[in-house]
């Protein structure tokens, strides 16, 4: 008898108050390694031994079909003569057990020869294709004229294709999420595995990327990632972040980077396995195996180990690729999920801006996206923060002159943002140019008090800021004064404009490094901490301090931040 979680006992009882009380196809939503093997054998089972009925369970590529079969063989050994596979690619066409497990290239056309069927359980959903198409939808058309009340249900980890769009709608296959559980919640309740993330942030430049079909192109992915310096660098640093762990997963964004990113582990002694799509399946298997069991602890591949793929050793995924799919980064990073007694978390390893990009895997941010290329990018001027096309070198409503860009396919670095939600990181910056200037908060009244705002350069097209309020009153108010006394000898500026004169003539102490604390899951980042150097003398000779015109500080009152 199968033994059930809590979670997946409410999944099955969802399952079954949906078909009960609705007309529609529901889809049951489980993390990655979270167990929807137990909730289909569970209603495998009473759909046969209680309703007398038939179930096929539709996959998309053979190694789903195998892996459904033996889980559904072991977890459920009562059923073991009641399952079998139809797939051309397994050689086994059965269509006279009460539950088939099919691949859909096999059967799209041949619903009548497999007879009549009450359930059809769709494993992977999200790999669904889009409203309209795909052979899903003719075999269901074929299937409704066997049966007309044979309903679908849907099993995923992510109700979203793995390039755009929400799974479940009104005129989709599948119609509403019926039951739902979260990532965060299988950790804190000790089902999935903890993950977490390296330190040190950099943002990937995938501003010259194109997207076609919701992804970044792959043949452009490919020759941005595959560059020599910045493939040994990434190496070098999966290297050195994983002298603690085992078994190492890598996804690269093609075949010729993939064969890079072998050699070059090679060259700094460690060996490495490498499958893709072309890959022969015994090489495969073997590979695979190895992996598996230990004998090999670094792996690439590309675009096959993404859904379906088992491995509960694997204590650290590297993404050494960018996507614009929430789906498939949810996928990759979901290969650590699974626990296992040789680790205690997984470590990912971002190298393609994918976690800032798509957010932390348990609160991802799904936008209905068009096709095409999207809006045009854009920058923003340090100096006069005028949002202007990214192809300007200069700004045309100043005169800044930007740097002369740098092109990096990939991080040289590890992204730090938390792949998991309320995560807290604090990061330290070397600051390498100050900006001031006056900044009117948006869609704010024409009298209303204006801030200094100040720009840190921390790298290339890399910058924080924060915002000091000389004109307001109460505690920002209080702020600024604290703002201003450590770094200045003048006068407390009476105004936003004279803060950023003062400022621009050398008037406050230079900021060599600041420390800036990110909550993954908001908005915004806060610099918690600045290194300063010496505080300059006063521009008019004198050595002291004048805070003749600060008024007594009243107390924190309610006041209208600008940010």
């Amino acid at each position: 008898m199968i033994q059930l979680r809590p979670y997946q006992t409410e999944a099955v009882a969802a399952v079954y108050d949906h078909l009960r009380g609705r007309d529609d196809h529901p889809c049951v939503v489980i993390p990655t390694a979270g167990g929807k093997t137990p909730v289909m054998a569970t209603i495998c089972r009473d759909a046969v031994q209680q309703w007398n009925g038939r179930v096929l369970i539709l996959a998309h590529v053979k190694e789903l079909l195998e892996q459904a079969t033996e889980k559904l063989h072991a977890m459920a050994p009562d059923l073991w003569n009641k399952i079998e596979v139809y797939s051309a690619g397994l050689k086994s066409r059965d269509t006279e057990h009460p539950i088939i497990v099919a691949g859909i290239q096999s059967v799209f056309r041949r619903a009548a020869e497999l007879d009549r069927f009450d359930l059809i359980l769709i494993d992977e959903a999200h790999m669904l294709p889009p409203d309209g198409e795909g052979m899903y939808r003719t075999f269901l058309a074929e299937a409704r004229a066997v049966n007309p009340n044979v309903r679908l249900v849907g099993l995923t980890a992510t109700p979203y294709r793995m390039t755009t769009g929400m799974i479940c709608g009104p005129e989709n296959l599948l119609n509403h999420v019926c039951y739902e559980v979260g990532v965060r919640e299988l950790i804190v309740q000790g089902y999935l595995c903890g993950l977490k993330t390296k330190a040190g942030r950099r943002k990937a430049d995938t501003s010259g990327l194109h997207i076609r079909g919701g992804e970044f192109i792959a043949g452009e992915v490919e020759a941005l990632m595959d560059d020599d310096a910045l493939v040994r660098s990434a190496c070098g640093e999966i290297v050195e972040h994983t002298r603690d762990r085992h078994s190492v997963l890598i996804f690269a964004a093609g075949v010729q980077h993939a064969m890079h990113v072998q050699r070059t582990l090679g060259e700094f002694g460690h060996e490495c396995g490498f499958v893709c799509g072309d890959t022969l399946p015994f090489e495969r298997a073997d590979t695979l195996k190895r992996f598996k069991d230990g004998g090999m602890k670094y792996l690439v591949n590309v675009n096959v180990l993404t859904t379906g793929f088992d491995a509960p050793n694997i204590d650290c995924v590297a993404l050494l690729r960018p996507t614009n799919s929430p789906g498939l980064y949810y996928q990759m990073v979901g290969r650590g999920f699974r626990l296992d007694p040789s680790k205690e978390n997984c470590l990912v390893l971002d190298f393609g801006g994918n976690i800032l990009r798509h957010g932390p895997v348990d609160a991802l941010e799904i936008k209905d996206r068009p096709n095409g290329n999207g809006d045009a990018p854009a920058k923003e001027c340090p100096q006069c923060q005028a949002v202007i096309h990214a192809a300007y070198s200069i700004c045309p409503e100043c005169g800044y002159a930007f740097p002369p860009p740098r092109r990096e396919q990939h991080d040289h670095e590890a992204s730090t943002a938390s792949v998991l939600s309320g995560e807290v990181t604090e990061t330290e910056y070397e600051v390498e140019g100050v900006y001031y200037s006056v900044h009117v908060k948006r869609d704010a009244p024409e009298d209303h008090p204006r801030t200094m705002r100040v720009d840190y350069r921390v790298g290339f097209n890399n910058y924080r800021s924060e915002w000091v309020c000389f004109e307001h009153t109460g505690y920002a108010r209080a702020k600024a004064e604290t703002w201003w006394r450590a770094r200045s000898r003048e006068p407390f500026p009476e105004s936003s404009e004279q803060a950023v004169e003062i400022c621009e003539a050398g008037g406050v102490a230079e900021t060599r490094s600041i420390t800036v604390r990110s909550v993954t899951g908001e908005k915004y980042d806060r610099i918690t901490h600045h290194e300063l150097g010496p505080i300059p003398p006063r521009q008019d000779g004198s050595d002291e301090r004048d805070d003749g015109n600060l008024p007594e500080y009243q107390g924190p009152e309610d006041d209208d931040l600008p940010f």
